[in-house]
């Protein structure tokens, strides 16, 4: 593949926005892209594919590459993907022999997985063995996975719909409404999209709201909505048919799930920020079902956030931990009793799923609920996100 000067200048761009100003690599490579109207839409993909490659592989591509100058480091790393540099004087101080040498007796995994330090420790000491084998399969590119909006097509509808517009589609078994594009390519602009016939939502996440056992005509609450993507499956569940009350702690991300509502066809929700307890106290008792699905470390979804892991440390792992408990201390006393609440996080540490369960049911706050089973979803079994979903009765 031929490289150009301007389009690695948009890498290097993307990537001192990331790690030297603490930006989301996903809102920097949409800036980015914006950015130069010329690019082609090969020129794009090349963009945003090496700067997420090389976010992922950081901590190697520093480790390989003979300094931290940004040319050196995308040198490093298009040698790491197998290709030749170009005789460029950018390229000069680069020596693809000592590169290869050096990675190959390379023995310290969490710089072959490419994660800090503290991290990959609590990782190995929270899940052992296991480990390993997840951290290699959340290093993989993430599949673009679509969930069938099933109020107003079917999945096989839908599949034959995105193959007229050239978009190519299989489906897994276990996933009744996904679909999974044989390759990556933008479907925004699709008609099916703007029809509203599907969003954007990986497998795993999928599973969160099917797991609630919801019935038309029920009521309601998803509790730490954001922009909506599991309130938008739960309307599809029910059939359009009950309330669901979507809330956060922000108004911004309840605006977006109005306006994915509205393309959706759904009327049954109604959003309600979370101003202090009082919120919680007015709902109590309110709800035939709730969901919890609550703020965590992200350390499921690598695959997708790859930045994520450089973004954490130790301390807001305990900060995190320390609201998941909070919400789990309050947010249920909205449930009826002989409801449901399911508990999810797409983290995959043991600390932010079964042992905040098992703390929860173990407190006055838990004592009248019971865990009826839970999920622990490893991208190395699914092949998709990590994630972590405990199903609870309110006796």
């Amino acid at each position: 593949m031929k490289l150009h000067n301007n389009t690695i200048r948009g890498v290097h761009d993307a990537l001192e926005a990331i790690f030297e100003r603490g930006q989301f690599a996903d809102k920097v490579i949409e800036r980015t892209l914006k950015s130069n109207p010329k690019w082609g839409a090969r020129d794009r993909a090349f963009i945003a594919e090496t700067t997420y490659e090389m976010v992922r592989w950081w901590r190697l591509i520093n480790y390989l590459s003979p300094s931290s100058n940004y040319w050196d480091l995308f040198g490093t790393y298009w040698l790491m993907q197998g290709h030749e540099l170009p005789s460029w004087e950018e390229f000069s101080k680069l020596n693809p022999a000592k590169i290869k040498e050096k990675y190959e007796k390379l023995e310290d995994p969490g710089i072959l997985e490419s994660v800090p330090e503290w991290l990959y420790e609590l990782g190995k000491k929270e899940l052992g063995d296991t480990w390993d084998t997840e951290l290699h399969s959340l290093n993989q590119e993430a599949e673009v996975v679509i969930r069938v909006n099933t109020l107003k097509t079917t999945r096989e509808r839908l599949k034959n719909q995105l193959l007229e517009e050239g978009i190519r589609t299989y489906h897994v078994k276990g996933y009744p409404d996904a679909l999974i594009l044989e390759e990556r390519q933008n479907i925004f602009r699709s008609a099916p999209f703007k029809a509203g016939l599907f969003e954007v939502q990986d497998a795993s996440s999928q599973l969160v709201a099917a797991s609630l056992a919801v019935e038309p005509g029920m009521r309601v609450i998803d509790a730490c909505a954001g922009a909506g993507g599991k309130t938008l499956h739960l309307a599809a569940l029910m059939e359009n048919k009950g309330k669901i009350i979507s809330m956060d702690l922000e108004e911004w991300k309840l605006q977006q799930t109005k306006l994915r509502a509205r393309r959706n066809g759904i009327d049954i929700i109604e959003r309600k920020v979370i101003e202090g307890s009082k919120t919680i106290k007015r709902l109590k008792d309110s709800a035939d079902r709730l969901l919890l699905d609550v703020p965590c470390s992200g350390l499921g979804v690598l695959r997708r956030n790859p930045d994520t892991k450089w973004k954490l440390s130790p301390e807001s792992i305990a900060k995190v931990q320390e609201a998941q408990q909070e919400i789990l201390q309050s947010y249920p006393s909205m449930l009826k009793k002989g409801g449901q609440l399911v508990y999810a996080t797409c983290s995959i540490l043991p600390s932010e799923n079964e042992q905040q369960v098992k703390k929860f049911l173990a407190s006055e706050a838990g004592k009248d609920f019971e865990l009826l089973e839970e999920q622990k979803v490893f991208s190395h079994q699914s092949g998709f996100d990590g994630f972590y979903i405990a199903r609870m009765i309110k006796k």
